[in-house]
């Protein structure tokens, strides 16, 4: 397979009042093109950092990343904003939905920001939320639906525009275990039938132990990365 995501020698500090902290240390990374991945370790051992940089909402110090064999590094600001919209998606814990958007509206707005055709934008947001299960609740505001269904509709935001990659952050962490299993389903689902590639940062044991490798960060450095459990058949 291909390589996705290629990180070098990448290091990122953050002020802390006179203090400089460090948060990643040399961090070198090769993600290939449809790897179900996933970030493990205590807080504050560099993951969301990590996820930050691959998802280019933030930059490294030092080092390199390249996307798909592109120098992120290279790249002005409004270059890395534009590569984001097209190829990446996000998943977050919080969900991150617009609460006054309707679930059709949160759905559609990456294809609004990427210029996307109104009929194009109709239709792919009509499949993707037949698809995650919850083309009923189409017309619902997120304070209509439940965590699980408000995941869905996340997931659905970050798969529309067919990215080349998914971050997630914490996907599970606030779901009871059926509600956990099922998004991991879907999650898998997409992976192995769209091609997309899945950087998941996460505490949760149902979600590491359904990846295919597992990345182990301790104060912001790779301690270790071991094979997990190869992907498994969704069951959506």
């Amino acid at each position: 397979m291909k390589s996705l995501i290629e990180l070098t020698g990448v290091s990122k500090h953050y002020r802390l009042g006179e203090a400089t902290v460090p948060a990643l240390k040399a961090v070198d990374l090769l993600v290939r093109q449809g790897e179900f991945t996933a970030l493990a370790g205590p807080s504050g051992s560099g993951k969301t950092t990590l996820l930050n940089i691959c998802g280019l909402l933030d930059a490294a110090d030092t080092g390199s990343y390249h996307l798909q064999g592109e120098d992120i590094t290279r790249l002005d600001a409004n270059a890395r904003t534009r590569l984001r919209r097209q190829r990446i998606g996000f998943v977050f814990q919080n969900f991150n939905l617009v609460p006054v958007m309707t679930a059709f509206e949160n759905v559609e707005y990456p294809l609004l920001l990427n210029d996307i055709a109104a009929a194009e934008r109709k239709r792919r947001v009509e499949e993707i939320l037949e698809q995650v299960g919850i083309a009923s609740f189409a017309r619902h505001v997120p304070d209509k639906l439940s965590g699980g269904q408000r995941q869905r509709v996340a997931i659905a935001r970050a798969l529309v525009k067919h990215p080349a990659l998914v971050i997630a952050d914490e996907p599970t962490a606030n779901l009871d275990t059926v509600t956990a299993n099922q998004i991991i389903d879907l999650m898998h689902h997409f992976a192995a039938h769209n091609g997309a590639t899945f950087l998941v940062a996460t505490h949760d044991q149902r979600m590491t132990a359904r990846c295919e490798r597992v990345v182990q960060l301790v104060d912001g450095a790779i301690q270790h990365s071991e094979i997990g459990h190869a992907r498994t058949e969704a069951r959506v």
